[in-house]
């Protein structure tokens, strides 16, 4: 079959060109924007990528077109499309009808935590030799890429509550219908398609009601969003974390090695590799649904301890000058709080810089401006690009006093951040953007000043 992707190079359907390709499908694609790494990446996987939505390439004649969720009514390739009555599918329904069937699905929503959860729970079944297949929304260390079809029946996908496409406005996780789901949290967030919070609950609700009665449900047990979605309606035996009726640990704050339990019995020693406690609550979801997958707990402990870790969650991209460079993808106040708060437990007294950009839809509205100067507060200094945002950065991080430089030209901030740092600080990237180049920038910055 020949399927051309609109939407390619984001990280959802590039995973599905490269799954497709895997299968034997005839793949190309195209985006607004083909450049590296997901360009070269396709690419080396013989993926022909076309650049633009120009409506000539109705000429290639596919036998579908798989939609992402990047484009809208007007782009000129889908009128195209529309006009001639071509068969179209958003891109979780193309996954639905042609890869998981006969799979056993393993789908890890939530607000937060969905990549490291996946990944995690990837590794542990690949470790114990089961080849999963996975759809991730991040590149994990251990496999290097951030899908592949598999050669095993498992399947981990990461389950994004945001739309479908233009036309299918339900969450995309609604399209998976698994037979283990893990449900880490749920907050507020895509402020572009939710108007609240209880919009999003709904279609958690919906999501769960795919789970079979013989599936499992692994649930946060200490969110009261994650109650209020299953107190509307719950078909399937369900496992919390975080609790002591389910999964819990003797004490995250005693840092590793940590001993993992449920319901009151000893599992295991988890000694993790990655910082902070939101990372032992997603192990501890990843070891429950490894477990209902037929994977010992001990044996999924085991695996953890290996775990690399995800490209971009907490990445240390560099040292130069005795000063370390970090990137992460956090960008809602919540993820931004417990990033710091990792880091700190990890590093003591050090000096903590937060270069924060508020790029998501969400952030660039100012939906959370007014939570974001708590979720700094344990930074040393903050430092704000406010680019193209549509709130005042400085009145919103102005209770952080002398503490914060807000800055609109790209350039003015990374010389800022030079000059403030020195030798033992740690300088934390957050962005869920490439965020310019800013690490490569600083690091080299750094190096030209040794």
């Amino acid at each position: 079959m020949h399927i051309h992707i609109l939407g390619i190079c984001g990280t959802f359907m590039g995973g599905i060109a490269a799954i497709a390709k895997a299968a034997g499908h005839h793949v190309t694609g195209c985006d607004l924007n083909v450049y590296p790494p997901m360009s070269t990446q396709l690419e080396s996987q013989g993926i022909e990528l076309i650049g633009g939505y120009g409506a000539e390439q109705v000429a290639l004649r596919p036998e579908t077109w798989v939609v992402g969720n990047v484009v809208s009514r007007g782009n000129p390739l889908m009128e195209a499309i529309l006009n001639r009555g071509d068969r179209y599918v958003s891109g979780p329904q193309w996954l639905a009808e042609n890869v998981l069937p006969g799979k056993q699905v393993l789908a890890v929503a939530g607000t937060h935590g969905k990549t490291t959860t996946s990944s995690m729970l990837a590794w542990i079944l690949e470790d114990a030799g089961l080849a999963p297949g996975f759809l991730i929304g991040g590149v994990p260390l251990d496999f290097g890429t951030s899908a592949r079809a598999g050669g095993g029946r498992h399947f981990v996908i990461e389950a994004d509550e945001y739309d479908t496409a233009f036309f299918d406005k339900r969450s995309k996780m609604v399209h998976y219908r698994p037979a283990v789901a893990i449900l880490n949290n749920i907050e507020f967030d895509h402020a572009d398609i939710f108007p609240d919070l209880a919009s999003i609950e709904t279609q958690f609700h919906y999501f769960v009601r795919t789970v079979p009665s013989g599936g499992r449900l692994i649930v946060n047990g200490v969110d009261p969003a994650i109650e209020r979605v299953l107190e509307r309606g719950c078909w399937t035996p369900a496992e919390k974390f975080g609790t002591r009726d389910g999964w819990s640990v003797t004490s995250p704050h005693d840092g590793p090695p940590i001993e993992v339990s449920f319901r009151g019995k000893a599992e295991g020693v988890l000694d993790l590799p990655l910082q902070g406690e939101h990372n032992v609550q997603n192990a501890l979801a990843a070891i429950a649904a490894a477990r209902a997958s037929g994977v010992a707990a001990t044996a999924a402990i085991a695996a953890l301890a290996r775990f690399r870790g995800v490209r971009r969650r907490m990445e240390l991209r560099g040292n130069s000058g005795g000063v370390a460079v970090w990137d992460d993808f956090a960008h809602h106040p919540t993820a931004i709080a417990t990033t710091i708060s990792g880091l700190r437990r990890e590093i003591g007294g050090a000096r903590i810089l937060a270069v924060l950009e508020p790029r998501s839809n969400t952030m660039k509205a100012g939906v959370m401006k007014d939570r974001l100067a708590t979720s700094l507060d344990h930074a040393d200094r903050v430092f704000c690009y406010s680019a193209n945002l549509g709130w005042d950065a400085t009145a919103a991080l102005a209770p952080l006093g002398k503490r914060v430089v807000v800055e609109s030209d790209f350039q003015t901030l990374v010389g800022a951040i030079l000059r403030e740092a020195r030798a033992g600080d740690q300088v934390l990237v957050m962005s869920n953007g490439g965020f310019g180049g800013i690490h490569e920038q600083l690091l080299k910055g750094l190096s030209a000043r040794a």
